[in-house]
């Protein structure tokens, strides 16, 4: 009831939102801005990692690939060193080197030929029908015969299947002669496909005309010499020599990260390419979980603040309420100091012409027990009359005495009475009265009723009062006023009810107010 009534109260309402945007800005916007500083440092530390990552990848897939290169060129050596060109011209030795050769590395090696300075290949070990071919203007040939060692690049040839050579120069008479090997493609293939990380990570090398030299698994960097290098220009590039990239593909709708590196002394790139969607998704699940977080602690803490500022509005609206009623109280006692001032001057000046009028009806008394007086025929009723002026003016006193009481915040004077006969007394000094405003005052009292200790005067003014008021209530078309007794556990029950219109709304906060009537 009381959160209603702050709601519908302006001055509350705007206290409560005050409050409420208050604890919402001071707890939010910490916990957003150490939640934003967290998570910026957490993403930076997680890209550096996954940098690094890359960095260590590359390099170590670098120094496998150049060893696999080098060993493979190592082992064509040692046979063009160790043996002369008489023994590996000739087919069944040369085959038998070949079988060697694949006892010890696997089919790594797919055929071994023996060329003169002329480009004729004067012996050949392996599965194709390549004898006496002539290579004299082979692009691998010309570079191979003008270098000690030679690894080519991937190209189709003769055989119309995708290859590369490792070759070594010797010379016979003075005259340059080739050993050459042919390298299995699907195995180094193989080699470069072990590079996979997440679900769209691999890696593919190229040539420097842009050539892939491995298949790629997936869709990547168009071949061409300008792209590659303008794409490794583009990136940053660590104290080792690996370049990082990132690049926005396909309009904006996709963003790829690369890692690249040489190969082969700078004839090869060996570059690994992964979405970054992918290669972040740690990263994005960790920001999800933390927004969920933050969303969630969002809501706790506008929910908290709701309660909390309804819950310390209430609070003050009560301490406010309160401050009213002990400001009602201050005042309502000044009132009644003032009224007591005035009761008591009233008291003093009732006090002399009441005590004048009863000695004067005793003195009435005493003339009308001469024997003159006694054959009035109106000698019953000067008596009753008589009777009752004392009667009425002790009452008189009594409630001047009670005015001064209240005054001087004296005690009463409790007694024990039968509350019946007060109430038949008072319904009898107040029938005459009722009588002539066309009331009828009627009495429902429950027999044996206990006897009660209170100030018969304070209860014969109480009852009068109720009375009075009924009477004036009803008016001149009159009506009835019932009194009740009953008696309730330890308790006695006095109800008085009237046919009146009641107490206007306006006067019910009134109705205790010392000499108040409606």
């Amino acid at each position: 009831m009381t959160s209603e009534r702050n709601q519908n109260n302006p001055y509350y309402a705007s206290l409560t939102r005050k409050l409420v945007l208050i604890i919402i800005a001071v707890s939010i916007a910490p916990m957003i801005l150490v939640s934003g500083i967290i998570l910026n440092r957490f993403s930076i530390s997680y890209h550096e990692k996954i940098y690094a990552h890359l960095e260590v990848l590359i390099r170590k897939h670098k120094q496998n690939i150049d060893n696999f290169l080098a060993e493979k060129l190592g082992d064509i050596r040692f046979s063009a060193v160790c043996f002369t060109y008489d023994q590996l011209s000739n087919d069944s030795f040369l085959q038998e080197k070949l079988l060697s050769l694949r006892q010890e590395f696997g089919v790594v090696f797919e055929d071994l030929g023996v060329i003169d300075e002329r480009g004729v290949q004067v012996a050949y070990a392996g599965p194709y029908k390549l004898e006496k071919a002539h290579y004299s203007e082979a692009d691998w040939f010309k570079k191979a015969i003008q270098n000690k060692y030679f690894i080519s690049d991937v190209f189709m040839g003769l055989r119309g299947l995708p290859h590369f050579i490792v070759s070594v120069r010797s010379e016979r008479d003075g005259k340059p002669w080739i050993l050459r090997a042919t390298i299995d493609f699907l195995a180094f293939n193989s080699l470069v496909e072990k590079i996979r990380i997440g679900e769209t990570g691999f890696a593919f090398i190229l040539n420097r005309e842009g050539k892939f030299q491995t298949q790629p698994a997936f869709d990547a960097l168009p071949g061409n010499e300008h792209y590659v290098y303008h794409f490794l220009s583009s990136g940053r590039k660590t104290p080792d020599g690996i370049y990082i990239v990132e690049k926005e593909e396909d309009g904006g709708r996709k963003k790829n990260i690369y890692a690249g590196t040489y190969l082969k002394g700078g004839d090869w790139l060996l570059i690994y390419q992964q979405d970054m969607d992918d290669a972040f998704s740690d990263l994005t699940h960790a920001q999800k979980i933390a927004a969920f977080i933050v969303l969630l602690g969002g809501l706790g803490i506008i929910i908290t603040a709701v309660i909390l500022s309804k819950r310390t509005v209430n609070l003050i609206a009560v301490a406010d309420c309160e401050k009213e009623m002990m400001n009602q109280q201050v005042i309502e006692t000044g009132k009644l100091a003032s009224i007591g001032e005035l009761a008591a001057g009233i008291a003093h000046e009732i006090n002399n012409p009441v005590a004048i009028m009863v000695e004067e009806a005793g003195w009435i008394q005493d003339l009308l027990e001469e024997e003159e007086f006694q054959a009035g025929k109106n000698l019953d009723e000067f008596h009753r009359a008589l009777k009752q002026i004392n009667t009425q003016g002790k009452r008189c006193k009594e409630i001047t005495r009670k005015l001064l009481n209240f005054a001087r915040r004296t005690d009463s004077n409790p007694q024990d009475i039968q509350l019946n006969d007060m109430i038949q007394e008072v319904a009898e000094l107040s029938a005459q009265r009722a009588k002539y405003e066309n009331v009828v005052i009627r009495t429902h009292l429950e027999s044996e009723l206990p006897t009660i200790k209170l100030s018969p005067t304070e209860i014969q003014q109480v009852l009068l009062n109720l009375i009075n008021n009924a009477i004036d209530a009803m008016g001149k078309k009159g009506g009835h006023i019932d009194m009740f007794t009953r008696a309730e556990k330890n308790d006695v029950l006095i109800t008085v009810a009237d046919e009146g219109p009641g107490i206007p709304p306006v006067n019910l906060n009134r109705i205790f107010d010392p000499f108040f009537t409606t």
